[in-house]
């Protein structure tokens, strides 16, 4: 299954080689460009569907997810799973329900994000949710790049595990080398 998931994020584009600046602040020489995929609703649909199979049962009233990608991941798992998805944007360096998007207390929340290097923007998800008094049934991810595996207090699950080098700025043989740095996304 990791083969024809790796077959669908290199078919699309979606897999860069560089030098790129994560949105963790971390330097990678490869970057998971998530809207290469995302523009195919194919691809978005299958991918979502792993994710909504390995949480279907588990009685989830909302699919919640961060800016940007994470609002077209946390519908797509809602419509198959059956429930209303939401998202939170980000506010002071944290994320946050508005436009009149919330939880009700003791809603389980299924949290989907698209990418996973440091999990900054899934836990904000996850905090915004618990901060409602939500209730985390689950994490979600497209892909796991994470150097070690994250704790998010909740059953996790990821369509793909793909470690990936990633550098702090001081330490980065990219930067040492004088390859350009590239910023992706919007982030």
């Amino acid at each position: 299954m990791a083969d024809k998931i790796e077959e669908i994020f290199n078919k699309s584009g979606a897999v860069l080689h560089g030098h790129f600046l994560l949105t963790s602040g971390m330097h990678s020489p490869v970057y998971w460009e998530k809207f290469k995929i995302l523009q195919y609703p194919q691809y978005t649909e299958q991918l979502c569907r792993l994710i909504a199979d390995h949480f279907r049962g588990q009685k989830i009233d909302v699919v919640a997810g961060p800016t940007t990608g994470g609002i077209i991941l946390a519908y797509e798992v809602a419509r198959q799973l059956g429930v209303r998805s939401i998202y939170a944007e980000k506010e002071d360096n944290l994320r946050v329900f508005r436009r009149s998007l919330s939880i009700s207390p003791g809603e389980r929340v299924l949290v989907v994000d698209d990418i996973l290097t440091t999990g900054g923007s899934a836990r904000q998800v996850v905090d915004a949710v618990k901060k409602l008094q939500g209730n985390v049934i689950g994490v979600g991810i497209l892909v796991d790049r994470s150097e070690n595996r994250l704790d998010f207090g909740a059953p996790f699950f990821t369509c793909l595990r793909s470690e990936a080098i990633a550098y702090t700025v001081d330490n980065c043989p990219l930067c040492a080398g004088k390859i350009p740095l590239v910023k992706p996304g919007g982030g």
